[in-house]
């Protein structure tokens, strides 16, 4: 099968990779469409008049809309502070309005106010409920005489449905809007929503408010008997302990006093213990630190420079001249030379006197060192005494700070909700004042809200696009036939050779029920090519002679063999009008029937004459079983006597078989086998010793794909050889539907000019 490549896109582009598998499923999608056409148009059609039929006789209705605002800087009539508290408004506070709006008290007040349990859109009558397609075959019960509790309900019920509450964005900005099936009314209602929730939050403030000042009146009492009681205990400890107030002090006279020197002194003393205890550590670590130079013969400097002593200085000074001098004199006079030793001698003197020096140094740390412990452990002793007398003499005090403290609080708390209560009974009868108010009233709509007619169309049409094309993959994937040459190729992997249609008997019948006329089709079948050259198909016939002639496999004396996958395939037509195209051309050919259980072949052209089976079996010679078809250079090798003949694989399979058949070989350049179908039996898996190449018939429309592969699964011979399927008895009116280029549209356009006929 030619195959035309398509452009290689640039280096670098990844977007065909992405753009092509989109394309191929919108042009899978528009293909299934396509074949599935009526069906599509007929689900598309309904869902449309169902769209209109819904359009017609849904009662408009209208829909009105106002705003409302929950005012931040709102205007404060009172300069006090509100006694239950301003909440910050935030997005859970706008949240909370909405739902107060759609509330069941607000719904209430306005069919209370606007008396709309009597309105028939609220409330319906009870005989309408009686009313119904089939009321007339079902007569409805009495009616039930409904309370006004009732009917409150079922107002609230629909009232509910046609309210809407959103917050516009992230605002403080309320969208309120109701649907009716008057303008005026829709409109009526939001306004009286609007006003019934205002009145709503004002009530609901008053009572707060009223009940706020009778809880603080009785609180209050309690807190003042509190504070006075606290009070009283402060004056009678003070009184028991002698503790006389002085200004800001608590108490008086010297315990007072001594209360706060004592308090300093302990303050005191832990400041000085610290210092003392860090200067004890300071002197420690001086002792340990000349105690570990004093193993030194000779301290660094570094060490020397921190001992801060002249003596220890220059005497090191000295002694590195000195060492220097005795090295310089070892090297030259040698190490037991008099002046050597001298030196040495000099150089012990000098560390001797660093020693005593550094010695004395340690004696002054050590005594630093030993007054600081001293000076340590004084404090450590008025510290422990301060601390004790501390613990005594507070004890008292802390008592009176708590009963102070325990008064303060008191008498706080109890002016605190006195105020309280005054600023209730103010605001319990000042002005009135909502966050809430009305910034854009509700007018009647001018056009009706629902339904919308362009809406419901375009839905009826996605929804009907949606359902007819889920319908038809449905049938798509349920259809399990061949239809296409694609589908040959893609589950097959074969070529698809040809499509041929379904052939008409043309000539004029009689009754219906005679012989002579089926006959007489089964004739004009079997020779179609010949009647009808410029036909689709004699086109497809043609196509596979060409591709039987251009196989490099096979050279001169091909031998074709014609099989299907079940019978009434076409296989046996198919073979005939090769056969006869063959021969009409001038073509040495012959045909062979060697459908051995069913040969209609030998039935329709030489019925009852002897053939291959009598040939084989040595009955007559190959010369005298052949016969030429009459008006045609067609021979013909029928199956023969072939009745009751249960082993007819074993003679296909036969070495006389394939001796007959390198008999036509010789004589012939075409030999057209038709061969039994693949299904039903096993004779043409026989058959590969004698068949050059198999071409495979499948109907259009009718074989199962499952049966088809399972026949060419088991028959692997024939499908190893397999020259390539011919799609036969296609329905080319439909078939259009099927291809992907609009059926045979580019064939057909020119299709006429050469001569060819439909």
């Amino acid at each position: 099968m030619l195959q035309i490549n398509k452009r290689a896109p640039l280096a670098g582009q990844d977007s065909p990779k992405v753009i092509e598998p989109l394309l191929d499923a919108v042009q899978s999608a528009t293909r299934i469409v396509r074949r599935q056409l009526p069906i599509v148009v007929v689900i598309m059609t309904c869902c449309v008049a169902l769209a209109v039929l819904y359009l017609v006789n849904t009662p408009p209705k209208f829909t009105a809309t106002g705003s409302m605002v929950i005012d931040t800087h709102k205007v404060q009539l009172l300069e006090k502070e509100s006694v239950l508290g301003d909440a910050q408004i935030d997005a859970s506070t706008v949240q909370t309005q909405v739902e107060m709006l759609k509330s069941d008290n607000v719904a209430l007040a306005v069919i209370k106010k606007l008396r709309l349990i009597d309105d028939p859109e609220f409330v319906p009558p009870a005989d309408e409920k009686s009313k119904g397609l089939f009321s007339f075959l079902f007569p409805a019960a009495p009616a039930k005489t409904l309370s006004e509790a009732e009917r409150e309900q079922i107002a609230l019920g629909a009232f509910d449905d046609r309210l809407t509450v959103t917050r516009e964005g992230l605002t403080y900005v309320i969208d309120v809007g109701f649907t009716s099936l008057n303008p005026e009314k829709s409109a009526l209602i939001v306004n009286t929503l609007v006003e019934a929730f205002v009145d709503d939050q004002m009530e609901a403030k008053y009572q707060a408010a009223r009940r706020a000042g009778v809880w603080l009146a009785d609180r209050i009492k309690e807190l003042r008997s509190q504070a006075a009681a606290a009070e009283h205990a402060v004056v009678d400890f003070k009184k028991k302990n002698n503790i006389v107030d002085t200004g800001a002090a608590i108490g008086g006279g010297a315990s007072a006093s001594r209360m706060l020197i004592n308090d300093q002194q302990l303050s005191e003393l832990n400041t000085q213990l610290i210092l003392s205890a860090a200067a004890t550590a300071e002197a420690k670590a001086r002792l340990e630190r000349i105690t570990a130079v004093m193993s030194q013969d000779i301290p660094d400097a570094s060490i020397t420079d921190a001992l801060k002593s002249e003596v220890i200085i220059k005497l090191r000074q000295q002694y590195l001249e000195l060492a220097q001098k005795e090295a310089i004199f070892s090297q030259r006079y040698g190490a037991n030379h008099l002046a050597t030793v001298n030196l040495r001698t000099q150089m012990q003197e000098i560390r001797h006197s660093i020693a005593d020096e550094m010695r004395k140094i340690a004696e002054g740390y050590k005594s630093d060192y030993e007054i600081a412990k001293t000076r340590e452990q004084s404090l450590r002793d008025s510290m422990a005494s301060a601390v004790t007398q501390s613990q005594t003499s507070g004890q008292a005090q802390v008592q009176l700070r708590e009963l102070t403290s325990s008064a303060d609080a008191a008498r706080t708390l109890y002016d605190s909700f006195l105020q309280r209560y005054m600023e209730a009974v103010q605001q319990k009868d000042a002005v009135p004042i909502s966050e809430t108010r009305l910034i854009s009233p509700a007018y009647p709509p001018m056009k009706k809200s629902s339904p919308k007619t362009l809406i419901t169309l375009l839905l009826a049409l996605a929804g009907g696009g949606v359902l007819s094309f889920g319908f038809a993959y449905l049938r798509e994937a349920s259809d399990g036939v061949f239809r296409t040459s694609d589908q040959i190729e893609d589950v097959l992997r074969v070529n698809c050779l040809a499509m041929a249609p379904a052939l008409k008997f043309s000539s004029p019948r009689g009754d219906s029920s005679g012989g002579d006329d089926k006959t007489l089709a089964g004739l004009e079948f079997l020779r179609n090519v010949v009647d009808a050259p410029f036909g689709r198909y004699a086109e497809a016939v043609r196509s596979v002679k060409i591709a039987a002639d251009l196989n490099g496999a096979l050279k001169s004396h091909k031998v074709i063999g014609l099989t299907s996958t079940l019978p009434n395939e076409g296989k046996s037509t198919l073979a005939a009008n090769l056969a006869h195209l063959i021969a009409d051309a001038g073509g040495n050919v012959i045909l062979v029937d060697a459908d051995l259980r069913s040969p209609s072949l030998s039935r329709w052209l030489t019925p009852d004459a002897p053939g291959l089976i009598d040939v084989v079996i040595g009955n007559i010679s190959i010369d005298a079983a052949v016969a030429t078809l009459p008006s045609t250079r067609l021979h013909f090798l029928a199956a023969g006597a072939t009745a009751k003949l249960p082993h007819t694989n074993e003679i296909l399979a036969s070495a006389a078989m394939k001796s007959l058949i390198d008999g036509l070989r010789a004589k012939y350049d075409y030999i057209i086998v038709d061969l039994s179908p693949v299904a039903p039996i096993v004779d043409v898996r026989t058959t590969g010793h004698i068949i050059d190449t198999y071409v495979y018939v499948i109907e259009w429309g009718k074989t199962k794909v499952d049966v088809v592969e399972r026949g060419l699964s088991e028959a692997q011979g024939v499908y190893d050889r397999l020259l390539g399927v011919v799609l036969n008895k296609v329905d080319m009116g439909a078939q259009s539907r099927y291809e992907r280029y609009h059926g045979n549209h580019y064939y057909r356009k020119y299709y006429s000019k050469y001569g060819y006929l439909e």
